[in-house]
């Protein structure tokens, strides 16, 4: 049994923040399906909105402080990465761009990834592969196939959509982390999940 550290970084600037709310539920998913694959996990939790005037600081100094410093490592010698920013102007935020640009651009390189935005109408929902996912390609990060996007009418009693979206996207970093993929369902929420293949109907 090994124990795999997991970097949350949200990029949320309110307290509650949606964003955060989002992180933590792709946190404790992935957690819990790392666990299912016969490993522990160690979640560290980076809040952006904590490193704001840090990281000004250093865009214009070139030296993070040490509180920024140390929030950095947390991410760039993490097993695995979760990283959800809000949704600002049809893009990420700001802040979660400025973190990302004080990184060493190796420190990601072949790192496991599950990208999540959050924002207030369904209509931003192409962000993550439009604008967040490139970013990651660029470090040369390992970005699971599922992205997690959650606007305000994904929250509430009716998010069954979202929950299915998380714990696929969790299972899929899971996978990465231990390389040990936990058993393959059909999805009973997938109408194609018993759709024959084009050889088997030719067959017939």
């Amino acid at each position: 049994m090994s124990t795999r550290t997991l970097a949350v970084v949200s990029a949320g600037l309110g307290t509650p923040s949606s964003t955060r709310l989002l992180a933590d539920r792709l946190a404790a998913a992935t957690s819990e399906a790392v666990r299912e694959r016969g490993d522990e996990v160690h979640v560290e939790v980076v809040e952006l909105r904590e490193h704001a005037h840090d990281l000004a600081s250093m865009l214009l100094t070139g030296f993070a402080p040490p509180a920024l410093s140390a929030a950095i490592d947390s991410v760039t010698h993490a097993d695995a990465v979760i990283a959800v920013t809000p949704v600002f102007t049809a893009s990420y935020s700001g802040l979660f761009k400025t973190f990302l640009d004080v990184l060493d651009p190796k420190a990601l390189v072949g790192t496991p990834v599950l990208i999540g935005a959050t924002a207030g109408t369904p209509r931003h929902s192409l962000v993550l592969e439009h604008a967040v996912r490139p970013i990651f390609a660029y470090l040369r990060a390992v970005v699971v196939p599922t992205a997690v996007f959650a606007a305000a009418e994904d929250w509430g009693a009716g998010d069954g959509e979202l929950t299915d979206r998380v714990a696929r996207a969790a299972g899929e970093l899971a996978d990465l982390v231990t390389g040990t993929p936990a058993r393959r369902r059909a999805d009973p929420a997938d109408p194609f999940a018993d759709t024959p293949s084009f050889d088997a109907l030719l067959r017939r």
